[in-house]
């Protein structure tokens, strides 16, 4: 009988209150090196834009560093830099980030910046138009000019959903981004920028009295404005397999990603847990399923990866989302026998079960991992705050390892039989470069 492996949790301490006009505030200190961590997380994201504004996210984020109400442009990049520190942001489908690394001396400068640009920040014609060329340039770079581009981040949701918030382009077109008002800006930013709708997370050397004064000084009278009303995310299961085939003309080789729908990781965390592992025990080294199988010996993929979450963000992520598994093949390869060897070793996983030791060793490097993520004050204030955020429980980043070696075999084949070809969607590419 397989045993459970023991893995111990974290303990980094957790703070939490929320200022009157509804931000809310998790500390963390670790006074073990001169470091802090800062992060501002903001509810809004791919999903929250509507229609007619794909990409609006997006460009927020690139918006809130072009100065504020007491700065001007380029004065954060000044202000972070010039303390020796390190800054940005990143959007995602549920939420967008904001985050600085400074020596703990510069905390306040810190907290001062995000307060700053949370009371407003300058949306200007010139800051518009300039930031949405910046975007389109990154669109042209990451997707439309690169191989793969948006693969299959960008290609696998329009397969796999139907309603607008999961299916579209969150990149943006050039149209939508063209289109573009600073009112819609103004507008974008009070409806979704609100104190209500955002967390703070320090994480780091500080004293938890005077960062909690710090952050009422800065914090407490920027004007309260509730959350808005989040968007019905809700999506029908997939009930027939969905697939969709296109050519991109600078791929070099054919490629093909499948993704499978997974139980609520917020509503029903339980049973979501053991598809994060089973999706490390199918590709996650050279001993997993299926690279011993498809790269290994059959030789039918030259690369394969399996995660949660359509930016492999499985722990910061709201449902619907997915379980991938994306491969690039040989030339020749073929995308329907690849597929039906993934469904034939889902198959004896499912029957079988796990191999001596296969459960216990990824569940040991799945939490390797997160144990390393945390060691830096980043990867505490980040997560800490998305936690929050989301799920009210900044402090189940401590257990996450803990709760990962407590997964049992069963729940892993339970977890192998429920991803069935007629639940999947799939989406193909056609090499095109060499044509």
């Amino acid at each position: 009988m397989a045993r459970t492996i023991k893995i111990p949790a974290t303990k980094y301490p957790v703070e939490r209150f929320t200022l009157d006009n509804g931000l809310r505030v998790v500390l963390t200190p670790d006074r073990s090196a001169p470091v802090v961590g800062v992060a501002v997380v903001y509810d809004v994201g791919i999903r929250s834009e509507p229609q007619g504004r794909t990409g609006f996210a997006h460009l927020f984020e690139h918006l809130m560093f072009q100065g504020s109400e007491n700065l001007e442009k380029l004065a954060h990049f000044r202000h972070v830099q010039g303390a020796g520190g390190t800054f940005n942001g990143s959007t995602h489908l549920d939420y967008t980030d904001y985050f600085e690394v400074l020596p703990s001396g510069a905390l306040e400068r810190a907290l001062f910046l995000e307060a700053d640009r949370m009371r407003g920040p300058r949306l200007t014609e010139e800051n518009l138009r300039n930031q949405v060329d910046v975007v389109k340039e990154e669109i042209r770079v990451n997707v439309l000019n690169r191989p793969y581009g948006g693969f299959p981040w960008l290609k696998l949701p329009p397969v796999m959903f139907e309603t607008f918030p999961n299916a579209h382009d969150g990149y943006g077109s050039f149209e939508d981004l063209e289109s573009a008002t600073v009112q819609d800006a103004q507008d974008f930013f009070d409806h979704y920028y609100a104190c209500g709708n955002a967390t703070l997370a320090v994480a780091g050397d500080f004293d938890v009295a005077t960062a909690t004064e710090m952050i009422r000084r800065h914090f407490a009278d920027v004007p309260a404005r509730p959350a808005p009303e989040r968007p019905d995310f809700d999506e029908p299961a997939l009930t027939a397999e969905r697939r969709e085939v296109y050519t991109d003309r600078l791929a070099p080789l054919p490629a093909v990603a499948g993704g499978w729908r997974v139980p609520d990781p917020i509503g029903d965390f339980a049973a979501f847990l053991p598809y994060v592992v089973l999706a490390e025990v199918l590709t996650d080294g050279d001993a997993s399923r299926l690279v011993e199988r498809l790269v290994q010996r059959d030789r039918t993929v030259t690369s394969i990866g399996g995660y949660i979450g359509f930016m492999g963000d499985e722990f910061q992520v709201r449902n619907p989302t997915a379980l991938l598994l994306q491969a690039h093949m040989p030339p020749g390869g073929d995308a329907d026998k690849v597929l039906r060897t993934i469904d034939e070793e889902l198959d004896r996983l499912a029957t079988d079960g796990l191999t001596a030791g296969e459960l216990e060793r990824t569940q040991a490097r799945i939490a390797t991992h997160l144990l390393r993520d945390t060691d830096a004050v980043l990867g505490r204030a980040l997560p800490m705050a998305v936690l929050e955020l989301q799920r009210g429980r900044p402090e189940l980043l401590n257990e996450l390892p803990k709760l990962i070696g407590e997964v049992t075999g069963p729940q892993i084949t339970a977890a192998a039989a429920a991803l069935r070809p007629e639940t999947r969607a799939t989406v193909e590419v056609v090499g095109g470069a060499a044509a």
